[in-house]
């Protein structure tokens, strides 16, 4: 196990050796509290777009949902006929210049594996910036927008928000519940109180003051063709090698346990590079991955090679919460 990965389970499942941590910790609680005292004065380069931004984020390292939400959110907003486009940092990105508008045809390597999955399957104008700002300024001077999903970027205090979306993942929670580097949090647990929604990804149903949403498998795809197939593809008790470079793998492993298939876990670091030869298990059986990871492995992936595809399903409470917070929003510009 490689030493971020030992770090991430003692946060999630304890090590009395993170007491070690507790003075750093306490330097980055005053170091984070005073960017966002700073951000709530109004103080500083804070860039408030012409029209409304909605935050997606988390306080939590580690995966939590945010891109299959980014793609549920797309589509709520053009059902109502809005113009929507995304920002993103882009983590790992090497683009020629930034901003970089992606495209459906560039390599992960290039746009990113999240900005490059959700343009395949939306065709959202979306750019990629550390700078979001930037990034915001650019999709609007491109063409003209209603609305812009900020993917990421909560503890991103230069840009200002109407909207701040916060995704845990509902199994873990929030770890030991301490901040950084003796636990999990990008900011203290009590940052959850001025969000306008927290979303459980995994509850079974809306936990008090949250909601409830979950990640339902929708159909296998292969990449070579493209073609998708039902999850009845694969017989209950078939076995599969499962590929997973998530920020929590074990979530897909258990989704597919869920489809009472047998996984055999192959984790891979958040946003990891792949080749080939890592592509060749053995025995050779069926290859199921993420769409993530599909995005970074389709032109060299084996011939019996797929990937779930999967949906943002949020609870019934969070829609009409989103339609009601939507008409707020564009009443009030």
């Amino acid at each position: 196990m490689a030493g971020a990965d030992r770090l991430l389970e003692a946060w999630y499942r304890g090590h009395p050796a993170l007491v070690l941590l507790r003075p750093l910790e306490a330097l980055f609680r005053c170091v984070v509290r005073r960017r966002r005292e700073r951000f709530l004065r109004g103080e500083g380069d804070i860039y408030r777009a012409p029209v409304p931004v909605v935050v997606v984020g988390n306080i939590t390292v580690g995966g939590t949902g945010k891109t299959p939400l980014i793609l549920w959110l797309i589509e709520a907003c053009r059902r109502r006929g809005l113009r929507v486009g995304v920002v993103s940092r882009g983590y790992g990105a090497k683009p020629p210049h930034l901003p970089w508008r992606v495209t459906a045809d560039q390599s992960a390597e290039q746009a990113g594996d999240e900005p490059l999955l959700i343009v395949q399957r939306t065709g959202v104008p979306l750019a990629i910036d550390p700078d979001r700002p930037r990034a915001v300024r650019a999709l609007l001077e491109a063409q003209p927008l209603d609305l812009i999903l900020c993917d990421d970027g909560l503890q991103h205090y230069r840009l200002a928000r109407d909207l701040e979306l916060v995704l845990i993942d509902a199994a873990r929670g929030l770890g030991n519940g301490h901040c950084l580097p003796a636990g999990p949090l990008r900011e203290p647990a009590e940052r959850l109180a001025s969000v306008d929604a927290v979303l459980h990804n995994g509850a079974g149903e809306d936990p008090p003051g949250g909601y409830a949403f979950r990640l339902q498998p929708g159909a296998l795809v292969h990449l070579g063709t493209g073609e998708r197939r039902p999850l009845g593809h694969f017989l209950p008790g078939t076995v599969v090698h499962a590929l997973a470079g998530i920020g929590n793998p074990r979530r897909f492993f258990a989704t597919l346990e869920a489809l009472h298939w047998r996984p055999i876990p192959h984790a891979f670091a958040d946003h990891a590079r792949y080749r080939a030869e890592q592509l060749r298990f053995s025995p050779a059986l069926p290859v199921v991955m993420t769409e993530k990871d599909a995005v970074k492995c389709r032109a060299f992936a084996p011939a019996d090679c797929w990937y779930l595809a999967v949906d943002a399903v949020p609870s019934p409470a969070f829609v009409d919460w989103f339609d009601a917070a939507l008409d707020r929003l564009l009443a009030s510009r």
